[in-house]
């Protein structure tokens, strides 16, 4: 599942890296309050207003899985939910890690 998401950092070049979270599947994430999602043709381009990171999702159903994370107990509650086959889930697992070392999704027991 290559090119699901690409990273880019804007203005602010001494962002940091990343909370480091390790992304459980089987535990409820969330997007991070502070992101918001801009539909585009190619996905979405979510914007955090506190680091100043752009991401850019390339494929519809990463965005649908990163907005309705919250309406489920768990990442793989939403997997099944949105039809997400097992096959490719290892690939959208990736990506969500990658949102999650980025500050753009949370875990869910912190937003709460």
């Amino acid at each position: 599942m290559r090119g699901l998401l690409t990273l880019a950092t804007t203005t602010h070049p001494a962002v940091d890296p990343g909370s480091g979270l390790g992304l459980d599947p089987g535990t409820a994430w969330t997007l991070n309050p502070r992101v918001a999602v801009r539909p585009e043709p190619f996905g979405a381009l979510l914007y955090h207003f506190g680091t100043r990171r752009l991401s850019f999702l390339k494929d519809t159903r990463l965005v649908d899985l990163v907005t309705a994370l919250a309406d489920f107990p768990s990442v793989d509650a939403t997997f099944t939910a949105l039809g997400i086959d097992e096959d490719t889930r290892p690939g959208y697992v990736s990506a969500l890690q990658r949102l999650a070392e980025t500050d753009m999704l949370l875990p869910a027991t912190d937003h709460a």
